[in-house]
């Protein structure tokens, strides 16, 4: 019937297309609710997956940080005590000396506030002035291994 009228009046069967793909567009414009809800929701058990992995690799990172910086002081206080044939009074004559530009940051506390282990008067070398044998970090907090970093 509408070829008929097609043919009939002209321009009549372009207005029908016109405003059949007015219609179309209109409805392609948005998105529906339902499927905003489906990809936020798509969204939120993607980050419930991704935040703890994030936040474990960075406590593994910052644990790795911990034990490099531990091995460099260490090292470091060992050579001190060979070279001078005495321990050192503080992780600042390490500095001085030029074993170490500066001292490293424990990254669990933030800051170069090192724990210091003073060697026994008894076992120094320098029995007047006993130095520094050793470190920890002065964190209070557990690794993932369940120990304490201030045992490391």
């Amino acid at each position: 019937m509408l070829r008929g009228l097609n043919k009939a009046v002209p321009g009549f069967g372009s207005a029908i297309r016109a405003s059949a793909t007015r219609n179309r567009r209109k409805r392609a414009r948005g998105f529906t609710l339902l499927e905003l809800m489906i990809v936020l929701s798509i969204m939120a058990i993607l980050m419930a997956i991704a935040v703890p992995v994030y936040n474990q690799s960075v406590v593994q990172a910052r644990e790795s940080v911990l034990r490099a910086n531990l091995s460099t002081l260490r090292n470091v206080i060992s050579q001190y005590t060979l070279d001078k044939q005495k321990a050192p009074q503080s992780l600042d004559d390490l500095v001085t000396a030029g074993y170490l530009r500066q001292i490293p940051i424990d990254p669990m506390t933030h800051e170069a506030n090192w724990e210091v282990v003073q060697e026994d008067v008894m076992m120094a070398v320098d029995q007047e002035n006993p130095g520094i044998t050793d470190v920890h970090s002065a964190s209070s907090g557990t690794a993932s291994d369940g120990t304490a970093y201030s045992t490391w």
